[in-house]
């Protein structure tokens, strides 16, 4: 083993370890998992929208730089992951139709009924394609294989455009990552702004949680 080698261990450690807040928790978490834990959290992500591959997949790629993760390995896990997660979203469409998994679904923390309708739009007026371009659009990107599902669209070429799609949206995201990795001075700086972004994203997401159920409460009252 040269000694460059060597100290790519060391030196993914030290760089993660000056990461704080959120991003630091989040970096070491997806350190710690690896290669196919990066997989698992994108199935999670595409299941579940809140938790955004706009936070795991850039730190995904950032530790690909840092000698910790190979990078080949992160884009097929990230890939198949998503894949998995919406294949399970289109079982459930086909399986329940359109109105009875919104329904389900939209009783999840953090899930909202307009997010479902929203994806279904752009289903029903970009047909095929949408499955495609809307992989890279947030907010509809993981809830685009219900009304696939529900419409039942033909499995492979539903496969075909999910995994074009995906693949496409989880180099970007990689890629920026490891490009961000290179520039080991940048490392305080980018986990600080992000943290503020996270920060500032879950203090909307509450507000709008709670002014959301007062609104429901006045809509129920009267």
């Amino acid at each position: 083993m040269s000694r460059e080698q060597s100290a790519n261990p060391m030196q993914a450690s030290g760089s993660v370890d000056e990461m704080t807040g959120i991003v630091g928790l989040a970096a070491r978490a997806i350190d710690s998992l690896g290669e196919w834990g990066v997989g698992i959290l994108t199935l999670v992500e595409t299941v579940f929208p809140p938790i955004p591959s706009e936070v795991i997949l850039p730190l995904a790629g950032f530790l690909t730089r840092q000698g910790s993760m190979n990078i080949v390995l992160v884009f097929i896990t990230s890939t198949l992951g998503a894949y998995m997660g919406a294949l399970f979203l289109y079982g459930l469409g086909h399986k329940m139709g359109l109105e009875r998994s919104i329904r389900w679904l939209s009783k999840l923390p953090l899930v909202d009924r307009e997010d479902f309708e929203r994806a279904a739009g752009w289903f029903e007026r970009h047909g095929k394609s949408a499955i495609f371009f809307g992989r890279l659009l947030p907010g509809v990107r993981s809830l685009i294989s219900l009304p696939a599902g529900a419409e039942h669209m033909n499995l492979a070429t539903f496969s075909i455009f999910t995994i074009a799609g995906t693949g496409l949206w989880n180099a970007l995201l990689i890629g920026l990552g490891a490009l961000l990795g290179t520039q080991y001075e940048l490392i305080n700086q980018y986990s600080q702004i992000l943290n503020y972004a996270v920060y500032a994203a879950l203090a909307a997401l509450l507000a709008w949680l709670i002014i959301r159920n007062i609104r429901r409460r006045k809509e129920a009252s009267h």
